[in-house]
């Protein structure tokens, strides 16, 4: 087991001050520490943003990969060797933007990883356009007359898509945030957790005070119904934080035959002959 200092890169996060990434990173490190998890088993995805410098702060293998395309390798790292703990961080844009292809359909097949969404609802390292979860009106230099579109939901779209694990956080309530986390690396299958965070310097909308007023605790909610989570999703007038949904499902590497006895990454491979397949380019 890491502990939370042998994580911590000697490379200091460059992030604004009062971001919810600090924050985010301070609980995926708890997290990591209280599951258990060792350094070397243990593999951190992202994409392109803010936040998704995660994986150069973290002592564990880390992959920083191109914009939106975060689930498709950290699906990649998992098959590849499927013994590892593989935990995707990046941002609302990067996850539910341009990767949202790749969201819905990892989702769908339900493998047995984690992904934390720093919700900040807006692109903060382009420099403040509107992202997809930006609230309906929402002003930035890419909307100066407000955002037409309704936000995205990313709740609701987890648990239609068939995500085994649910969940919501805080930036800023960061021991919710951790057992959030601990629960998700703990479930056998693909886990979301949607974490709402201030942008301090370019998302004056949704500020830790709006946060505060807006947000609370879910409690005495049956996480095994389906319907009862995708209509708690759906709340608007305040907004839940916790967790909505959870089932037990065949993850996609059960369905995997090839690689339930050792991982593809640790096969034996020295006696395999490619020249047959090799002659039919020839």
């Amino acid at each position: 087991m890491a502990t939370i200092a042998e994580l911590t890169t000697k490379e200091a996060p460059k992030w604004c001050p009062g971001c919810g990434d600090f924050t985010i990173l301070s609980a995926v490190k708890m997290a990591i520490s209280e599951a258990g998890l060792a350094q070397h088993e243990t593999a951190i995805v992202s994409g392109i943003g803010c936040g998704s410098k995660t994986p150069h702060y973290v002592k564990t293998y880390g992959f920083e990969s191109l914009h939106g395309r975060g689930l498709a390798v950290a699906t990649g790292i998992k098959l590849a060797n499927n013994k590892l703990n593989v935990m995707q961080v990046s941002g609302d844009g990067d996850t539910y933007g341009i990767g949202g292809n790749h969201f819905m359909h990892t989702m769908r097949r339900n493998l047995d990883m984690t992904l934390v969404v720093q919700n900040n609802a807006v692109y903060g390292l382009t420099k403040g356009q509107t992202s997809p979860t930006s609230q309906k009106g929402f002003k930035s230099n890419s909307t100066p007359s407000g955002v037409l579109e309704e936000p995205v939901n990313p709740i609701t779209w987890a648990i239609a898509a068939g995500a085994t694990y649910v969940a919501r956080g805080y930036s800023m309530d960061i021991m919710h945030l951790k057992k959030l986390i601990v629960d998700a690396i703990k479930h056998k299958g693909f886990a979301m957790i949607d974490v709402f965070q201030p942008c301090t310097t370019y998302n004056k909308v949704n500020t830790a005070d709006w946060y505060k007023s807006q947000i609370y605790k879910i409690e005495n909610h049956d996480t095994s119904d389906k319907m009862a989570a995708l209509k708690l999703g759906e709340q608007s007038d305040r907004l839940p934080i916790g967790l909505f949904y959870r089932v037990d499902k065949p993850t996609y590497e059960d369905g995997t035959p090839q690689i339930a006895q050792t991982p593809l990454a640790r096969q034996d491979i020295s006696n395999v002959d490619i020249g047959p397949y090799l002659s039919r380019f020839k």
